[in-house]
Parts: structure tokens; sequence; C-alpha cells
């Protein structure tokens, strides 16, 4: 366990000491301003988040074994009813099942301090949710704040989801039906954020959640600063375990994080079905930025869908790769209407299986009876100043139903076992100073 938490150390500083490019002429993809609230890094600090709540100084017992949900809930209670302040979890292991913080209160974990999740998901009560795409009622997270503006989660300390039991029920569930879908099984996720603005989580650590480990729907100006994100892939595999899945947002920055999940590290959704654009539930996610963060196993850096409708303006620099299955995914539902646009990666080094991924993803689609296919589009997306070691670096697939155009890659050096690149399946794609194999691409 010693050596575990130095490891993490170690990376949180790798991470937290990368150096930030400086960008001249700043601009989103398509061509409009990156505002300075995306270039303001300030951290939170713990005597301006308001009064302070030391749980343990208001009846939370210090018995680590114990589930003290309704004793946490009414400390956030009282400094709601106070007229706000910080939710402070001092040193030691404090187990709980779904807290709901209220407006004007935020949550700071000490270094040293664990809020670890319940095993029980009776802990959870079912309730109004977002999961997926779709709204419906389903478990919540260990943390949840619904419509809770300038919320905040900081500290050095860790929120532990306590995923295994979850994460056994779910494999043991696939085993009986293959086809079982991850709502089958009932698991909560880690942090759950709903119609909240002005949002800021910096410096903790977030592991070992049983479902999604961070979910924020229709939320804007959201900054993630410095996080160590992780579930475990090899001996105990945590299914579904995404790291960031942003879901209709506006202005949303995930900086110096270390990211490395059972499934897609930062995912962009926003509704799924043949009449997801109808539905005012569903929407897209504008003005997103990933930088200077690091990856370790994930089954894509970024992922767009596959549960979105529209993504634009979406940026992913200066950030390392180590073992991610994609760099970059445009997931492409045959049963969704899809419009992926303004996409730019740049100044990438690492390893991935697949640079750029674009396939059909037939995951527990259904046209519910549309007669017609929804055509989806791709259209605006840089890949420039990548250094890659993969399998396969140009993974696009022939799909009659999707339209790729104006794709560019841009000074890139790339190792790859295969090598084919077949430019008729984009309409208009350029290459320019792309190496593959060191050979140069004409």
């Amino acid at each position: 366990m010693k050596k575990f938490f130095t490891l993490i150390f170690c990376i949180l500083g790798m991470v937290q000491n990368a150096s930030s490019q400086k960008y001249s002429n700043d601009k989103f993809p398509d061509g409009s301003e990156i505002t300075p609230w995306f270039k303001d890094y300030t951290k939170l600090e713990l005597k301006s988040l308001g009064k302070q709540y030391k749980i343990t100084d208001h009846g939370v017992g210090t018995d680590s074994t114990k589930i003290q949900t309704a004793a946490i809930q009414k400390v956030i209670d009282k400094a709601a009813t106070n007229g706000g302040g910080v939710i402070v979890i001092p040193k030691g292991v404090f187990l709980s099942g779904a807290l709901f913080f209220k407006p004007k209160t935020k949550l700071y974990v000490s270094e040293g301090g664990v809020l670890k999740g319940s095993d029980n998901i009776a802990d959870f009560p079912i309730m109004a949710s977002r999961m997926e795409g779709q709204n419906l009622d389903y478990f919540p997270a260990v943390v949840n704040a619904y419509g809770v503006d300038n919320f905040s989660i900081s500290g050095k300390g860790t929120i532990n989801g306590n995923g295994k039991k979850y994460w056994d029920a779910f494999w043991a569930r696939r085993k009986e039906n293959p086809k079982c879908t991850n709502l089958e099984v009932s698991r909560p996720r880690l942090v759950f954020v709903w119609n909240s603005n002005n949002v800021q989580f910096q410096d903790v650590k977030l592991i070992n959640s049983g479902f999604w480990t961070n979910h924020f729907y229709k939320c804007n100006n959201v900054k993630l600063l410095d996080l160590y994100i992780f579930s475990p892939h090899l001996k105990d595999k945590a299914p579904s375990t995404d790291a960031i899945d942003v879901d209709i947002c506006t202005n949303f920055l995930v900086k110096g994080c270390y990211m490395s999940v059972n499934d897609d590290a930062v995912a962009l959704k926003g509704g799924k079905g043949p009449y997801a654009d109808q539905d005012l539930n569903n929407g897209a996610n504008k003005n997103i930025i990933i930088e200077d963060c690091n990856f370790g196993f994930c089954h894509s850096a970024l992922t767009n869908g596959s549960e979105a409708i529209h993504n634009r303006n979406v940026i992913m620099r200066n950030c390392k790769i180590d073992g991610a299955s994609r760099l970059l995914w445009l997931k492409m539902r045959p049963d969704t209407p899809q419009r992926y646009e303004y996409i730019r990666v740049e100044d990438i080094k690492g390893e991935a299986k697949t640079g750029l991924a674009v396939f059909a993803w037939k995951q527990f689609f259904d046209l519910k009876g549309r007669p017609d296919i929804p055509l989806s589009y791709g259209d605006n997306v840089t890949m420039k100043n990548i250094e890659l070691k993969c399998d396969t670096f140009y993974g696009v697939e022939n799909d009659p139903n999707v339209r790729l155009s104006n794709f560019t890659f841009e000074n890139i050096n790339v190792e790859s076992v295969k090598t084919n690149i077949d430019k008729s399946l984009i309409n208009g794609v350029t290459f320019n100073n792309v190496y593959l194999n060191n050979k140069l691409v004409e």
C-alpha cells in the first residue's frame, strides 16, 4: 500500500510539473476566441471557501466501518441552512452512501482523508438522473450536486468509490448474458453534477468508482485541475469507469490531470437515439479544452460519443499518452444523428493502439422503428505535432452512413504496424509533413 501511494504522488508530481505550451494567436478550431477564463488556473484556498464544517466536529464518528450517510448529510444541510460553507473531511476514512450538496456548499477532502463509497447499492436511493444519453430514474453518485452553482471539490485527499463489489457483479452478469447492458447491474457513479455553473475540482484523488467516475450534465464553466483519476484494468477490471463524462456542457477545461481507467478517459456525450436531436434533454458540448494531461490505460484518451449528437470546438493538446487503446475516437452510432466538428488534437507524444479511430458503434443500438439510418458527420478535424507509436494510425472505416470532410494531418511522426491510409474515405483530406515509419505520406 505504501508503494502504491508513493507511485500516486510521483505521477501527480509529474503531471503538475508538466510544462504548459505557450500558444500564440490562440483560438478555437472554428476561429472563435478562447476567452481569458480558460487561462485562469487559480487554485481555490480553503480559507476562502466560507465557514468550515469539519464533519467530526458535528456528530460524525471515526469508525471507518460504519455507514455515516445520514450524519454527513446532516452536516451538509446544516451548512446550507446557515448560509453555506465548506464540508471538511479530515484525516481518516469515512464510509457513506449518496450525499447531496446544497446551494452555497462545497467539499474539501483533507490530505489523508478518505470519503469512501458504500458497496451496498441500498445506500443509493433511485431518483431522477441521467445515464448513457438518456434521462431516467437511476442511482445517484457518492457525491451529488444538483443545481449547485460555484460547487467545488478540493484538497489533497481521496474520494474512493469502493467499487470492487459492483465490478464483480457486472462481470458475473456479463458471464450469464454476454449481451447485457451497462444499466442492468446496479452500481453508482463517483461524482454527478447536474445543472451547475462555475464548478471547480482540484488536486483530489478520485478512484475506484463503481460506474462512471465524474459525470457533468448541463453545466457551464467547469474547471478540473491537477486531478488523479484511476480505476484498475488488470486484475480487478473496473467496467465503464470513464474518467470524465462531459454531457451537454459549454466552457470546460481539463488541465494537468492524470487519467487511467478501464474505459474512456474524456468522453463527450449528449444524447442517443434516432430522434435524439429533437429531445430537449439532449444537446451539444461546446468549447472543451484538455491540456497538459497524462493518460495511462484507457479505451480512448478523447472520445466523441457514443451517446452524443453534437460536439463543437474541442481541443486536446500538450498531452502524454501511455497505453491508451485510441488517441482520438469518433464513435458513430448507426441509430443517432451525430455531428463532430472543429476538433483539434495537437502536441501529443506517446503510445496508443490506434491514433485516429472512426467506425460504427453498434453496441446496444436501436432505431426504434425509424425506417432510415440517420446520417452522421465528422468535419474540420485536425491532428498536428504528434509523435506516436501504434498498431494502426489511420483507423477509418468505410461507412455509408457517415460523412467525413476536411481532415488535416500535419507535422506527424508515427511508427505503426499497419500502414494503410485510404484518403478516399474523407472528402478533403490533407497530409502535410506526415511520416509513417519514416516514410513521407504523399
